[in-house]
């Protein structure tokens, strides 16, 4: 098997219960370890946990939590001279949503709960209502690109 171009994309196979590939692409960067069983068990008895406690439908609990973390801009390092300058730039779409599902597993990792499907349940809830350290991460990506806004004339 050859190298892959970069404009070549890795396709997915849609999950056995909702045939998404986004919920693919989340319980792979839940898994650890190769073990992608267990993270499959670790999303749908949070999809489930979501279920009872909110009473919406799990997977649009989930979309909305992704949209919601989704960053629009972030900043890159760009060299001009001597120095170098956070220069604002716009996230592409398969960037986002890659950026969005890392935090979400991040933010997930760092909460309280004692069990890894209530962590994941409760920040995609959390996520879902425009809070928690996803959200959180998310906002600071933006505001660090708002801030600095007036290097982004040195975009190539």
């Amino acid at each position: 098997m050859g190298r892959r171009r970069r404009a070549e994309v890795r396709r997915l196979e849609p999950d056995l219960v909702y045939s998404d590939t986004t919920v693919t692409a989340f319980i792979n960067k839940l898994m650890r370890d190769g073990k992608k069983n267990l993270a499959s068990r670790i999303f749908y008895g949070a999809c489930r946990l979501i279920q009872d406690r909110s009473g919406q439908e799990p997977l649009k609990v989930f979309r909305q939590g992704l949209d919601n973390v989704r960053p629009r801009i972030e900043v890159k390092s760009r060299r001009v001279g001597g120095a170098t300058y956070q220069v604002p730039v716009e996230v592409p779409p398969r960037r986002a949503q890659s950026l969005a599902l890392r935090w979400l597993v991040a933010a997930s990792n760092a909460r309280p709960e004692r069990t890894a499907v209530e962590r994941v349940a409760g920040e995609l809830l959390d996520a879902a209502a425009g809070r928690g350290g996803a959200v959180k991460k998310k906002d600071d990506v933006e505001r660090m690109a708002e801030a600095n806004r007036a290097y982004a004339h040195y975009r190539w």
